[in-house]
């Protein structure tokens, strides 16, 4: 059974505080009253007003950051997530107030991202459906040729690309991705990644011991180990080499894809995950999603992925055992 609410039809919090010291000092006032059997008229009076003044003095300190939320709010609703709330004091109202300014640090955030996704996303459309476009234009004029048809085919291969990843992003922000796990040997998985990587590039696959298996979802696994490789080819030499070395680290593997590009500096070296986050190479066909997906792909499976060495660019993999 809820006890009653006698206040709630009062809309400012400042009256229902002086309502309820009123209230309590004229209980206190009547109960002298009887028990003493004489209060003066006057001083009853004059305690009745000093308790509400200073009430309505108090409570103003302690309703503002009330009124802040309110205006904050109402502007949050038109799409202004800057404004925020001024939380000083340590009891319940501040607890929310410093709850409404983390809130309000997230939306923003989540706001920002939603634009850059946009922005981002339409800037990566642009490039291959214009190029689309002109080889279609030529295929009109009865232009065409081998390289345009090479043309489209690249063109076409990264927009399926650019729609694989952004799936993989919504699955990320759903945060509901099952994984298939199983346990094979991880040597031919990284021959047959490195098989399908086409660049004018070298490539070393060394696994320590030869045989070493890994309990992980092979499909994922692959799409980790192939944005990878393709990070290390577009951001290395051409005709350089990149490394791959699988190493059995307890129950669990170590996987590292190094090229000889000039490496990432450490003020970046957690940035590169972050979504949209290109190297200076960008515009040889990377989305920037790739590092990101990794990270996500590595997190599901309980490991860790990182830029590690001082030399060129190495990025490892650290999975668990079964």
């Amino acid at each position: 059974m809820s006890l009653p609410r006698p206040l709630d039809p009062v809309r400012s919090i400042k009256l229902k505080l002086g309502l309820l010291v009123v209230g309590a000092t004229g209980a206190a006032l009547i109960f002298f009253r009887y028990q003493i059997g004489w209060l003066p008229p006057r001083t009853a009076i004059a305690a009745l007003v000093i308790a509400l003044v200073t009430t309505q003095l108090l409570a103003h300190g302690m309703t503002k950051p009330l009124r802040e939320m309110t205006a904050a709010a109402r502007a949050m609703a038109g799409g202004d997530y800057s404004r925020r709330v001024r939380a000083t004091s340590r009891d319940e109202v501040g607890e929310l107030a410093a709850a409404f300014n983390r809130m309000a640090a997230d939306l923003e955030a989540a706001d920002q991202q939603r634009r850059e996704l946009i922005a981002n996303v339409s800037h990566e459309l642009r490039t291959p459906i214009t190029a689309l476009r002109a080889v279609l234009e030529n295929a009109v004029d009865g232009v065409t040729g081998e390289d345009a048809l090479k043309t489209a085919l690249g063109q076409t291969e990264r927009l399926g690309r650019l729609v694989t990843e952004l799936l993989d992003l919504s699955r990320i922000d759903a945060g509901v991705e099952p994984l298939h796990r199983e346990t094979f040997e991880i040597e031919p998985l990284l021959r047959e990644a490195v098989a399908e990587t086409q660049a004018d590039v070298r490539f070393t696959v060394v696994v320590e011991p030869p045989g070493a298996r890994v309990h992980a979802d092979r499909e994922r696994l692959h799409q980790v180990v192939a944005n990878l490789l393709d990070n290390a080819v577009r951001h290395g030499p051409a005709g350089g080499e990149v490394r791959v070395r699988a190493t059995a680290v307890g129950t669990g593997l170590a996987i590292e894809v190094a090229d000889d590009g000039p490496g990432i500096a450490p003020a970046d070296r957690e940035r590169v995950f972050e979504r949209f986050t290109r190297g200076e190479r960008a515009g040889n066909g990377g989305t920037g999603l790739g590092l990101a997906i990794a990270r996500w792909v590595a997190e599901l499976h309980g490991g860790r992925i990182a830029v590690v060495g001082d030399t060129g660019c190495r990025i490892r993999l650290d999975l668990p055992g079964s």
